[in-house]
């Protein structure tokens, strides 16, 4: 059984086109972006969570993450769930989508 092809893509490509499926399914969209490295881009596309299985994301990361997704005037915080510690990034301005998104079960 042959093995399928290998494809290289850039990560700024990745990030964009899971924004662009948050905005139009105004569904939260998660991307791996490394062996320990995650993203959920919320459903309207301003706003994210970064993580990792082990350790703490740093915020020079959430920051280039939110140049390729085109935030401008990002607002970063923590958010500590039952297992893991989660950087947020916010666009200035994006708090009401984010609230209108999760009363519509866009993000959990």
């Amino acid at each position: 059984m042959a093995a399928a092809p290998t494809v290289t893509v850039r990560i700024r490509d990745v990030l964009r086109y899971g924004q662009q499926r948050a905005e139009q399914s105004l569904r939260t969209q998660q991307l791996e972006l490394g062996e320990d490295l995650f993203v959920r881009i919320a459903a309207g596309g301003r706003s994210f969570l970064l993580f990792q299985l082990e350790g703490e994301p740093d915020q020079s990361t959430a920051r280039a993450v939110a140049e390729a997704l085109g935030l401008q005037n990002a607002v970063y915080g923590w958010h500590q769930g039952k297992t893991l510690r989660s950087l947020t990034v916010m666009e200035a301005g994006a708090e009401q989508d984010a609230g209108a998104s999760e009363q519509q079960g866009g993000e959990s």
